[in-house]
């Protein structure tokens, strides 16, 4: 499969996609440099992160794995990429949050992940707001198991 086109969609559009899935991302590889410039940002060096050589040794990963909040915040960009823009004058999104966030499987450096994006519910408020809330799974490619899971709220 591969990522759904950007499209555009009307905001009286939106009902009609409550239920389905409104995008998928291409597939991303995390590297060890991602990992580490995440432990950077984060000072979060611990040793299954950040030293290939103990991870392939100590773990049973066989090798580093990313940071489960390094696998969270990439789908700010998966969501850029996957989700169809809205029609008319949106003046900004903003992230409102989480419900739910469940790490299932590590992420091996080297790994390649994409989104999958289930528009789970659309308030349209008077306001001329919307809260999108989205059923988020991260695959690993070649994995039964997905990285992650998330209910993420987004405002428009």
């Amino acid at each position: 499969m591969t990522a759904s086109p950007k499209t555009l969609i009307a905001i009286d559009e939106i009902p009609g996609l409550v239920g389905t899935t409104v995008g998928t991302s291409s597939w991303r590889t995390v590297t060890q440099a991602m990992i580490d410039g995440f432990a950077d940002a984060t000072d979060d060096h611990q040793w299954i992160h950040v030293d290939p050589e103990r991870a392939a040794r100590e773990t049973p990963y066989g090798g580093t794995i990313a940071h489960g909040f390094l696998t969270l915040s990439l789908l700010s960009t998966l969501a850029y990429e996957a989700l169809p823009d809205l029609d008319g004058d949106v003046r900004m999104g903003v992230n409102y949050g989480f419900d739910e966030v469940r790490f299932h499987a590590a992420v091996r450096a080297g790994a390649r992940l994409r989104a999958i994006f289930g528009l789970a519910d659309a308030d349209i408020r008077p306001s001329g707001r919307i809260l999108f809330t989205y059923d988020v799974t991260l695959e690993i490619e070649n994995s039964t198991k997905p990285a992650m899971t998330a209910k993420w709220l987004t405002l428009m």
